[in-house]
């Protein structure tokens, strides 16, 4: 879910055209996936499924999107959640609690009939499983795109490759991504064009933050941006209730941090957290190499196996061959 940090970041946020997107992006992959699960589904909140039954919401996402990035001149890395600290179990059995509750709520609305409420109800149901990291990862091996496993959290994995060099930017939906250290973050890559919200259909369009913006408009270090983090409440700690991003802002500048976690949040491995953000576990233990798509293997997998329409997966495949100034797909890869 991410810190919620958007009130105090609002001015660091600058809308970006897809021209200045083009290079080498490290994709949180659990991030998308949500929200390929969430979005990507009937009016009914039922997610997108196979004859039998299976949900291939993320399969979709992830072929239609990488065709888009490709055209675009985006080359994606997709970069994986290995082990989550031990100070996150919590927030994991809470999510996993909310997605349950909203799962009921779901199917209650489908017999009610209220199909908003279902949808609502649906997205908020969505879920990660084995069966769906396993096929998105053969997916995308498929499309030559390569996947990194990080030995933790993937974001942090993610502004790693970046701070190296190895990336231009991170793509996530999380603010949590600048909190480790992520020079770059881009925003709604995964959701950019005409979406509903409330009800209403808006435009959504790529957004880029640079760390080093946020630090010296706010006047604030790494560490202390963590530190309004906490208090807010980030992946790892619940937040002090009724404290939002400004609010915590103005306790870190007026150096109130420690005093307030020791009265407010005593029990806050807060330490422990703080420096898993600032040195989180990484690992340059990768190969990065894009290869042309295996158009066969695709159509295998996907239609044969999936039930998707030939003529749609094709069309998507020739897509990724039409860039400008590329006369075959082979040579954008090589």
């Amino acid at each position: 879910m991410g810190v919620a940090f958007r009130d105090i970041l609002t001015e660091f946020r600058d809308t970006v055209g897809w021209e200045a997107l083009a290079g080498v992006a490290a994709v949180d992959a659990h991030n998308a996936l949500y929200q390929f699960l969430s979005i990507i589904r009937q009016p009914d909140g039922t997610p997108l499924m196979d004859q039998e039954g299976r949900t291939t919401s993320h399969l979709s996402g992830i072929l239609f999107r990488t065709a888009n990035f490709l055209e675009k001149g985006i080359r994606p890395v997709w970069v994986f959640d290995g082990t989550p600290p031990d100070f996150k179990q919590e927030t994991i059995e809470v999510r996993r609690a909310i997605r349950d509750r909203a799962g009921e709520r779901w199917q209650d609305a489908l017999e009610r009939g209220d199909i908003a409420e279902a949808y609502k109800q649906a997205r908020s149901s969505s879920r990660i499983d084995e069966n769906v990291i396993g096929t998105s990862q053969e997916l995308l091996s498929l499309l030559g795109i390569p996947c990194v496993q990080a030995p933790s959290e993937g974001e942090a994995q993610a502004a790693h490759m970046v701070e190296k060099g190895d990336a231009g930017y991170v793509v996530s939906q999380d603010y949590d991504t600048l909190l480790f250290g992520a020079p770059v973050l881009v925003r709604n890559l995964a959701v950019s064009g005409k979406r509903k919200v409330r009800g209403r259909t808006i435009s959504v369009y790529p957004e880029r933050i640079l760390l080093s913006d946020v630090l010296k408009g706010l006047a604030l270090t790494r560490s202390d941006l963590v530190r309004v983090a906490l208090l807010v409440g980030t992946d790892f700690n619940s937040g002090i209730k009724g404290v939002g991003a400004k609010t915590a802002l103005r306790m870190v500048q007026r150096g109130e941090f420690e005093q307030t976690m020791r009265e407010r949040l005593p029990d806050t491995e807060w330490e422990a957290i703080m420096e898993f953000f600032l040195a989180p576990p990484a690992t340059d233990s990768y190969s990065l190499h894009w290869n042309a798509p295996d158009r066969e293997g695709i159509i295998r997998m996907l239609c044969d196996r999936f039930d998707f329409s030939q003529e749609r997966i094709q069309k998507a495949l020739d897509s990724m061959g039409a860039k400008a100034g590329q006369k075959t797909l082979d040579s954008w890869f090589s």
